[in-house]
């Protein structure tokens, strides 16, 4: 299978050697112009299977490049990369034939999936089975199962195995970073639907007026610069499965129209009478508790109540410490495996300090972490000194004084009650551990949580 080719057009160096790495690294083959005159040739030369390209650039903008493109009857997806100043433009350019926009600062998660989306569009193919099923590699084979060991993640993975195989609508729920896509492409790939498109959009990316063209597509003519028929995405995603990530920052005019669709099992495209049968499997994920916004009045209790047939709750990184090792390798592996390189070990003090951390940025925050601390590392062997700043000089409390809380927290505590215990040994951290009844790697990694220098 030949791999998916993309042009990226960008009059910022920086930004294109960034870009091309990390897709490089999802799979695809990648190209790239520093303007857009040398991306029309580039084009021309070789036609790719994606344009991505900034809107903003010197000569030659992102918009030019688009119309030329179409001027030719090039049917190739473009997806145009915007700062705020120029979305109003990126909106304009999605009704006159841009397939995509995607809004900076992007996460890379965010891009990737809309490459891959593009790329399904202008091959004609439905998603490849397992792609991107765990962190964002391209694996055109097999599906892995996402990767965790701690007790809490093998209950919530034996939950989604189990319910898997229904048709019944999930909410995954979950702190951001935490994997709530990945797991919800587990769910496809274990279901019967896994020979049919998965297909996500995130409900918070786009302004109302656009999110409802996506969702349910739009006839030519329905309203300005709607030049040609538009599949929404509950039609695109057929008989496969459709992601509604973020749910919970639709406004309540469109949950009234999502609501009507998980109803109806149909919907109506933007300036059309008849309505199209939908069969996807709907999954929706948010960050937020959407009890509270249903007591805020930010959320529909009827739409909460038809997404919440079933729940997965991810918990946070922090809850769930055991998955930070085998989190850690999986990701030092697939870095590797992207560069050609040797796996990275981690010394036991770099562990450590993995472990302690409290990760508020969940997985996502630890792969950024550590494809840092691999390129900094040398000889293969990532020491503390190649992990961010702020894993190695987390501001401590001073939990010991003359004056002691009057209600101290649980932490506090621990803190004092361990300072007491390797003074009456003497520092003996081995015997410490005894008395305190936990092993020395967890007494360990509490020194390093409170910063207890001993």
């Amino acid at each position: 299978m030949s791999r998916p080719r993309i042009l990226i057009v960008d009059d910022e160096v920086a930004t294109l050697d960034t870009l091309r790495i990390l897709l490089k690294g999802e799979g695809f083959e990648v190209s790239t112009a520093s303007s857009g005159q040398q991306g029309l040739e580039a084009i021309t030369d070789a036609p790719p299977d994606v344009v991505l390209s900034d809107i903003r650039m010197q000569g030659i903008s992102g918009i030019e490049v688009l119309s030329a493109i179409r001027k030719q009857g090039a049917m190739i997806p473009v997806v145009l990369m915007t700062a705020q100043a120029s979305l109003q433009s990126a909106i304009q350019a999605v009704n006159q034939g841009a397939f995509h926009y995607i809004q900076k600062p992007f996460s890379n998660d965010e891009l990737v999936t809309v490459c891959h989306r593009a790329v399904e569009s202008r091959l004609g193919k439905r998603p490849l089975q397992g792609s991107r099923t765990v962190g964002r590699r391209w694996d055109a084979g097999q599906f892995k199962r996402p990767v965790g060991r701690s007790r809490a993640f093998k209950e919530i993975l034996g939950l989604a195995e189990t319910v898997a195989p229904t048709d019944s609508t999930v909410l995954i729920s979950g702190e951001s970073g935490t994997g709530k896509e990945v797991l919800a492409r587990y769910l496809h790939n274990l279901s019967k639907r896994a020979g049919g498109p998965f297909v996500s959009i995130n409900c918070g990316a786009l302004p109302e007026n656009l999110l409802e063209s996506e969702l349910f597509g739009h006839l030519k003519g329905a309203f300005t610069g709607a030049i040609r028929d538009k599949e929404g995405l509950f039609v695109a995603a057929g008989s496969g499965t459709f992601f509604l990530d973020e749910v919970g920052e639709m406004t309540p005019a469109t949950q009234v129209k999502l609501l009507r669709v998980l109803q109806e099992r149909e919907v109506v495209p933007v300036g059309a009478t008849e309505p199209i049968r939908v069969d996807a499997r709907i999954v929706a994920a948010t960050n937020r508790d959407l009890e509270e916004e249903i007591r805020r009045g930010a959320f529909r209790s009827d739409l909460y109540y038809r997404l919440n047939v079933i729940t997965l709750h991810l918990p946070p990184l922090r809850d769930r410490v055991d998955d930070v090792p085998v989190l850690a390798e999986y990701l030092l592996s697939s870095f590797a495996a992207v560069r050609g390189d040797d796996v990275p070990r981690l010394t036991p003090e770099a562990s450590e300090l993995l472990k302690s951390y409290d990760w508020p940025g969940n997985v996502r925050e630890l792969e950024n972490a550590l494809e840092r601390a691999a390129v900094l590392s040398k000889d293969s062997v990532i020491a503390p000194d190649a992990l961010p700043l702020r894993l190695r000089s987390r501001p401590v409390r001073s939990f010991i004084s003359e004056k002691r809380p009057p209600n101290p927290t649980l932490e506090t505590v621990e803190r004092a009650y361990i300072l007491w215990v390797l003074d009456a040994v003497g520092g003996n951290k081995t015997r410490a551990a005894q008395v305190l009844g936990i092993d020395p790697s967890t007494l360990y990694r509490k020194l390093v949580r409170y910063g207890i220098q001993q």
